[in-house]
């Protein structure tokens, strides 16, 4: 199935300093880049040796609509291929000049599935974007054999209780997350807030309903709570402010039945950079710290720029 009119806008996920090199634990600050079409841009030529040592080349297999401007991507892995759940990759589209075209995309799949799935948005322009619309399932993708990013729970010691913060299109490290075992063995519970502008946009939903209803996350059941944000239209079941206001007044915590504490509470904020700023401030208020190596926190951010 072709792409057709779809165009990928960048999604520059959960990523520390250069997005070439993983760097042993720093400052942890979580930022999903959405702004702008920025590209890197390679001429390495994809059949020569030293390049092929750096990525792999995989198969497109599908693209799902997930709502009107949001789809998922699935490729081929490589069976060399390894990640934490919450980690990105960085996929290349090789232009009709021999360039390649880079762009970084967490992985919605868990680290066990035998595939790789990415989500996205639909927004017209850009150099990655209009040469990956001219793709349909069978051709080919490179993946740089090393996944990146630190957007995973061994930034956290100890903790009760789980908070997965996201805004847009930054739910997708956290459906990987969520599909793992670690998050469901290390808490007691997982408070899953996500927020949208308008309901159309909300995704996942049926993956998230689902859960625990696998049988690999059975014995987990009732530790996980979808809290669903639409900040810009009254919809059923959803709470409607942003998420700092939310916070501020109490009713995050009240919809939750739980209280945000230094003690307990580890969150993880993946979205929007205005979101993560602001929601830093109100959580720094509360006494919820960034994690840093050498002063544990409890709350985990990071900043691509």
């Amino acid at each position: 199935m072709a792409l057709g009119f779809f165009v990928i806008a960048i999604r520059l996920i959960c990523v520390i300093g250069s997005i070439g090199v993983v760097r042993p634990y720093k400052p942890v600050v979580f930022i999903q880049a959405a702004l702008r079409d920025t590209v890197r841009t390679s001429t390495l030529e994809p059949d020569m040796t030293a390049s092929a040592e750096k990525f792999t080349r995989q198969t497109l297999l599908d693209v799902q609509p997930l709502t009107p401007n949001l789809f998922s991507l699935r490729v081929t892995r490589d069976s060399g291929f390894r990640f934490r759940a919450g980690q990105f990759a960085r996929l290349g589209v090789t232009k009709a000049d021999g360039s390649v075209v880079w762009r970084a995309y967490s992985m919605v799949s868990a680290p066990h599935d035998e595939f790789l799935d990415f989500f996205s948005i639909v927004v017209p322009g850009g150099e990655f974007t209009s040469e990956l619309s001219r793709l349909g399932a069978g051709d080919s993708l490179l993946i740089d054999r090393q996944a990146f990013g630190f957007l995973t729970l061994d930034r956290f010691i100890g903790g009760r209780d789980l908070w997965l913060l996201a805004t847009g299109t930054g739910i997708a490290p956290f459906m990987s997350i969520l599909q793992d075992f670690e998050a469901w063995e290390r808490f007691d519970s997982i408070k899953l807030v996500y927020s949208v502008r308008e309901a159309k946009e909300l995704a996942y939903v049926d993956d998230i309903a689902g859960l625990e209803q696998r049988d690999y996350l059975a014995e987990f059941a009732g530790k996980l709570q979808f809290i669903p944000v639409v900040t810009r239209e009254q919809h059923p079941g959803a709470l409607n402010a942003r998420i700092t206001t939310l916070i501020e007044n109490g009713e995050l915590e009240k919809a939750a039945g739980l209280e945000l504490s230094p003690e307990h509470s580890r969150i993880m904020l993946c979205g929007n950079p205005e979101m993560i700023d602001e929601t830093r401030k109100v959580l720094k208020a509360r006494d919820l710290q960034l994690s840093l190596s050498k002063r544990p926190g409890q709350v985990a951010v990071e900043n691509y720029w």
